[in-house]
């Protein structure tokens, strides 16, 4: 008895995925509350303002430039929670 090796290829001009498995839309759902998102918000607004403050203080007395790329930290913690706000995750 011998040992037949069979391969067997898929269409090659297929995409590999059937109709079924294939999504029809995009669906969002968020990941927080309304209040949630408002919290968030409003923290990046605070967070802003605060952030400006301290530049605008740090220009005024002739601080060393190298000092202001610490607020570059405040102005992610900023930008992370406006965005996060936003996409609603």
């Amino acid at each position: 008895m011998s040992n037949i090796n069979n391969a067997y290829f898929s269409d090659l001009n297929s995409s590999g995925f059937s109709r079924e498995d294939q999504e029809v839309g995009e669906v969002c759902i968020a990941n927080i509350s309304p209040r949630e998102r408002q919290i968030r918000l409003i923290f990046a607004i605070r967070q802003l303002v605060i952030t400006l403050l301290i530049l605008a203080v740090m220009i005024a007395v002739h601080l060393n430039p190298l000092w202001r790329l610490l607020l570059l930290f405040m102005f992610s913690a900023s930008t992370v929670s406006y965005f996060q706000a936003r996409d609603k995750t």
